[in-house]
């Protein structure tokens, strides 16, 4: 489901084709519902060891993140920090990871590249850039630590289920096309580089 409050665009999982087809690269949205953590550990076990992702991830979203937990006295789980980890790092595994698992909504640190773009425009998902720097103030999003799954990973890299409110701000650098903001906005620098490099070039010669 996708609402505007007060300005924003939230979109609250399960999350349909609907939600994000019309979502551009650098557009900023904010997401409530159930996000799962899962990074290199998680995306190997899926993509390479053939095993069934833990949890309702189908039309879901998955966050390339290594969080802080603590354990309260009752045992349930308190989220202390979550910052993003750099999504590039699982690129080899995210087209697999798209395919196999249905997630509709990737989130992590950086943009990611071409196998990824492609498993969006493929399977109709998105990857968001979430802002470094704010681990804390992410976690404050995070409603609700209901569980964790492959907890033999370490607390880094296991299956952290959270319930979130208007988690963000994210921005989408891969949209359902397969537009890639990261990589658009390099070619538009490189072409602004080597228009500055001709002119300083031309300038030292007339010296």
């Amino acid at each position: 489901m996708t609402e505007i409050k007060n300005g924003k665009t939230v979109i609250t999982t399960p999350v349909m084709d609907e939600d994000i087809k019309n979502l551009h690269a650098g557009d900023t949205i904010y997401l409530s519902g159930d996000l799962f953590t899962g990074r290199d550990a998680v995306h190997e076990r899926v993509t390479r060891e053939g095993r069934d992702f833990p949890g309702s991830i189908k039309n879901g979203a998955v966050f390339h993140a290594g969080p802080i937990v603590r354990q309260l006295d009752d045992g349930s789980y308190e989220m202390v920090s979550i910052g993003p980890t750099t999504s590039m790092r699982m690129e080899r595994f995210e087209y697999d990871f798209i395919r196999e698992t249905g997630v509709k909504i990737v989130i992590g640190k950086g943009g990611m590249k071409d196998d990824t773009a492609r498993g969006c425009r493929e399977f109709c998902a998105i990857h968001c850039a979430a802002p470094a720097g704010c681990a804390v103030v992410n976690a404050v999003c995070v409603e609700e630590t209901s569980g964790v799954e492959w907890s033999d990973l370490g607390m880094p890299e296991a299956v952290w289920v959270m319930k979130v409110k208007e988690f963000g701000p994210l921005i989408v650098t891969i949209d359902t096309e397969g537009n890639n903001y990261f990589e658009n906005k390099k070619k538009e620098y490189n072409a602004r580089k080597d228009e500055q490099a001709e002119r300083i070039t031309e300038e030292i010669a007339r010296w």
